[in-house]
């Protein structure tokens, strides 16, 4: 199968590593030099150091040969958009008029100033008609490249996505699931982001194990009740893109938001952090969205609320802990 995929981060250079062995696949980015360097050295040292590229992957800076790379076999070919949620706008404007019949992206969270999901971005700017998706689940770039075991999800309300999707995907290292959920898989790729801030939180400020399961049962909560009344399915929050994505988020050290957590619970600058961390955490940007969600549709979500606090607000992190543990006792429910 033709691939392209558009942007050279770590996911979207894991994911190229990963399939090339078995398509052809080009992966494209917007630094002309970044991307030499990476074709010379046969390496993405800025974003993936240390994953060695295989020799049938082929790196580019050129735009319109990687989109028509898989373009030119419209039948079998596959388009996947590797930005963060910032970047998928402007990708979907430079493909806008193309003939793109197969979309998946990458990318979790909301648009931080409209407050969409990225597939009313991508229905917004291509239309509702051309068979697209989200590929998501708990996945870090590191094992994906290195070859490690993993599952995810697509959602499309296009079968015919899915299939390609799982066709191009699915081998011995990476199981694919399909869903016709988008809301809610797309809901639960960008909550988890924030309940991994949170979660850093508590674990630097060296509240206990007991402390942590707390926060990430009753993150859970807050996912499922914002998916919900924004349209998505209760049952996908306990799959791979809820559930699944939310525990690796909130626990793996490769978690970026995650790290944002530890370095806010050590009273450092947000600025400080995301400059230490040279990556996109997309659980900041998506704070403040999710925050002005809730409010809109009246949805409870005490511990999303509460790092929008820390983030924009001026709160300690130890303010946001107390503050948790003061609210009123009640029935556990969703």
């Amino acid at each position: 199968m033709k691939i392209t995929i558009l942007g050279a981060g770590a996911w979207g250079t894991a994911l190229a590593i990963n399939l090339a062995s078995r398509h052809q696949v080009v992966l494209w980015g917007r630094n002309a030099d970044a991307m030499h360097e990476a074709a010379t050295l046969r390496e993405n040292k800025s974003y993936l150091p240390g994953f060695p590229f295989p020799e049938s992957l082929v790196v580019s800076s050129d735009f319109n040969a990687a989109a028509e790379h898989c373009n030119s076999a419209a039948s079998d070919g596959l388009l996947i958009v590797a930005t963060s949620v910032t970047g998928l706008r402007p990708m979907m404007q430079k493909l806008k008029g193309r003939p793109v019949p197969n979309v998946v992206w990458l990318c979790k969270g909301f648009e931080e100033d409209t407050g969409l999901l990225p597939h009313q971005v991508v229905q917004e700017i291509l239309g509702k008609n051309i068979p697209c998706g989200v590929l998501s689940g708990p996945s870090f770039a590191q094992e994906v490249a290195g070859g490690l075991p993993c599952a995810l999800t697509v959602a499309s309300t296009f079968p015919v996505l899915c299939e390609r999707v799982i066709g191009a995907i699915h081998s011995n290292t990476i199981r694919v699931y399909s869903t016709d959920d988008v809301i809610g898989v797309e809901v639960g790729g960008a909550v988890k982001n924030i309940l991994a801030i949170a979660t850093g939180i508590v674990d630097g400020l060296q509240l206990g194990l007991n402390a942590r399961a707390a926060l990430i049962t009753r993150g859970l909560v807050e996912i499922t009740r914002l998916g919900t009344a924004l349209g998505g399915r209760a049952e996908t929050f306990g799959g791979l893109t809820g559930m699944g994505d939310l525990i690796l988020t909130c626990t793996g050290d490769l978690s970026r938001n995650r790290r944002v957590g530890l370095g806010l619970a050590q009273g450092k600058s947000l600025d400080t952090i995301v400059s230490e961390l040279g990556h996109v955490a997309e659980g900041v940007r998506c704070a403040q969205a999710v925050r002005a969600l809730a409010a809109r549709y009246k949805v409870e979500m005490p511990i999303t609320n509460a790092v929008a606090g820390v983030l924009f607000d001026g709160d300690s992190p130890r303010a946001m802990v107390t503050r948790l543990l003061a609210r009123d006792p009640r029935q556990e429910a969703l």
